[in-house]
């Protein structure tokens, strides 16, 4: 590794649909480390002191709100203190993640999904960031026949959850969430196959870092 530790992130974005976070578990899997996406929420509570539930809360508001906020609160390293009125707020709930995502690579290698792990990590060496994508008729009948909806029905739903998470992105990073030159990877999963998608990260994170020191768990 670059310095000096064994351990290393892939941080994955990806639009809805896309396969994202099936290939994120298949990555996890096959290194035998972690997966962090909404678990990240159980962390950041332990770390701060706040009661989960809060937080959860915290992030289902962001989720309904954040679409109509005009103004962005990019992400600066700090974590707000709790005699601040923020201290609840949505930016406390992504700086205490934040916190939890670089402390955790000084332990353990993992894989996180979404969270805009790739602009948090962006300064770590050890870190491969990737963005997912697909023809959004793809994303479409996968959503159909992964939720048992109709095409009316998926389309709502990859749209409003595209857009929630390009202004996610947008709103913490001050970045544009599909800018290729965010990443060090961009893969077309239709193109490609899911299956292909891991096996090309993986190749990546072979070139990129050479022997990998985590044991693979699959036999």
């Amino acid at each position: 590794m670059k310095d000096g530790s064994r351990h290393f992130a892939l941080a994955i974005t990806r639009t809805c649909g896309s396969g994202g976070s099936l290939i994120g578990k298949e990555l996890a899997f096959f290194y035998g480390i972690d997966l962090y996406d909404r678990k990240l929420l159980q962390l950041a509570s332990e770390d701060s002191g706040i009661n989960e539930t809060i937080f959860a809360e915290a992030d289902e508001i962001t989720r309904k709100t954040l679409l109509y906020r005009a103004s962005k609160r990019v992400y600066n390293g700090e974590v707000i203190p709790p005699e601040s009125g923020n201290f609840l707020s949505d930016q406390n709930l992504f700086n205490y993640q934040a916190k939890v995502l670089k402390e955790l690579l000084e332990q353990e290698s993992y894989v996180c999904i979404g969270r805009a792990a790739d602009f948090i990590l962006k300064d770590e060496p050890n870190v491969v960031s990737v963005f997912l994508d697909a023809p959004y008729d793809f994303r479409l009948e996968r959503e159909m026949e992964r939720q048992g909806i109709s095409r009316t029905q998926a389309g709502k739903y990859v749209d409003q959850l595209d857009k929630y998470r390009n202004a996610y992105y947008l709103y913490h990073t001050g970045r544009q969430w599909k800018n290729p030159q965010n990443y060090d990877l961009c893969l077309n999963t239709q193109r490609l196959g899911l299956k292909q998608c891991v096996e090309l990260i993986e190749d990546y994170v072979r070139l990129r870092f050479g022997v990998i020191t985590e044991k693979k768990v699959k036999e």
